[in-house]
């Protein structure tokens, strides 16, 4: 079948473009830009791409595939639609991708992309479908000739309701994305009891508000008990969080944070009921080394690193702060500085008061204009909002001969050459901070 994706350089489409493409697919997409990703599909998945979008492209297939980014006004979706071409969003499409296979869903508010690695790490042949780039394989789709499938499910648009989950881990559950659920917190909530019902075995965070309140038989995991005398370690220079979990002994992963070992201890517990040996577990893991944009060290030397995380939203800011805090004192630096990148109006003023506390202990933060993500803009006084801190607000930021250099109207104000620097967002600062913008 020739299939078509509309923006499929979004890290979520081109996964379910690359795992159809191994099912025997022929796959093309479209976008507005050039990307790293978009570049790969091309070379590396025989896929041919259009850019921008051009309504020519479809012609020819037999079955269209849309972002949640994609508007009807799109003009290969009106193309698609007059040629009376199967249109599926993402979200419906997952009900014929997964329908068939044995799926270990990963969801929850944060965490579930790393949980979701690293039980690909621990469950050694499964297929894996991953809203980021594992750097065990380098990718965010492993493919293996059998039915299991790693996947991480999202609750943004409730699509995680069509991954047919065999067994679901839920890391934990805060309302986010609530323009979808057009603010309604019960039917967020609801949402999540739903999808895990659908799985015949469940792994939950027992210490989450309200996970906790669920009655439904569960594998729970209670991180202030199960998981005992965590340590932050160096080894050859990379971050590695050691602990105990319940009577299992200690396990060593890639990582900085008592999240990591709270998501490690996730999938160790869905590993073992899925029938994998404790010793091959605390081996694969090894294996894992961490996923792009998460705590992603993008310049390692001695005066200073250069840190790009996907962070954007304050609770999971707050966490890797802390993680950098930790990191930041290991490596014998003195300063912390933090560039960030607001992503969407929407979360950023839903959000306004937690982002402006999450930043605590920084020594600059640099603000850069909000990456809309498709919305309209709004009107936003950050300056205002964030006058306790040492305030720069910036147009860009680029990363040249080990330097990190700001930007404002055209010139550099700002250049960090020692200590730790951290990027926070979802947007293009990731390309920003490693010179690729």
């Amino acid at each position: 079948m020739k299939i078509h994706f509309i923006g499929i350089g979004g890290i979520g489409l081109s996964a379910l473009a690359k795992f159809l493409y191994n099912d025997g697919h022929k796959i093309s997409g479209s976008d507005i830009r050039q990307t790293e990703i978009t570049n790969d599909l091309a070379t590396n998945f025989d896929a041919k791409i259009t850019i921008p979008h051009h309504a020519d492209a479809v012609e020819g297939v037999d079955r269209v595939i849309y972002s949640a980014a994609v508007r009807p006004n799109n003009p290969e979706y009106q193309r698609a639609k007059e040629l009376g071409i199967e249109l599926l969003s993402r979200k419906e499409s997952l009900k014929f991708i997964l329908g068939e296979k044995k799926v270990y869903a990963v969801g929850g508010a944060h965490g579930k992309s790393t949980t979701s690695a690293m039980l690909a790490s621990i469950v050694p042949e499964s297929n894996a479908l991953i809203g980021a780039i594992s750097k065990e394989f380098g990718s965010n789709v492993r493919n293996f000739p059998n039915d299991r499938v790693v996947f991480e499910a999202d609750e943004s648009d409730e699509s995680f309701l069509n991954s047919n989950p065999y067994l679901a881990i839920v890391t934990n559950v805060e309302p986010e994305h609530m323009e979808y659920y057009e603010y309604d917190e019960e039917r967020f909530y609801n949402a999540y009891r739903k999808f895990l019902s659908l799985a015949k075995v469940r792994v939950i965070n027992a210490e989450d508000e309200f996970l906790s309140s669920l009655d439904m038989e569960s594998i729970k995991l209670y991180p202030s008990k199960d998981i005992r005398n965590i340590e932050f370690l160096l080894l050859n220079g990379e971050p590695h969080t050691r602990f105990e979990l319940l009577n299992l002994g200690a396990f060593d992963v890639f990582g900085f944070g008592e999240h990591i070992a709270l998501d490690a201890a996730l999938a160790i517990l869905a590993a073992l009921e899925l029938g994998e040996e404790l010793e091959a577990i605390r081996k694969n893991f090894r294996n894992y080394k961490g996923i792009k944009k998460r705590f992603d060290i993008v310049q390692n030397q001695e005066q200073m690193v250069v840190i790009d995380d996907y962070g954007h939203h304050p609770t999971e800011i707050k966490v890797t702060m802390h993680s950098l805090q930790n990191y930041k004192k290991l490596r014998g630096f003195n300063t912390l500085n933090v560039i960030w990148q607001p992503h969407k109006y929407s979360r950023t003023i839903d959000n306004l008061q937690g982002f402006v506390e999450c930043f605590d202990g920084v020594d600059e933060l640099v603000i850069l204009p909000i990456w809309s993500a498709g919305e309209l803009e709004v009107d936003i006084d950050l300056k205002g909002a964030f006058s306790r801190y040492k305030l720069l607000m910036a147009d860009s930021v680029t990363k040249e001969d080990s330097v990190v250099k700001v930007f404002k109207d055209g010139h550099v104000i700002r250049e960090y050459t020692e200590g730790l620097v951290s990027a926070f967002g979802a947007g293009d600062i990731t390309y920003q901070i490693r010179g690729e913008a």
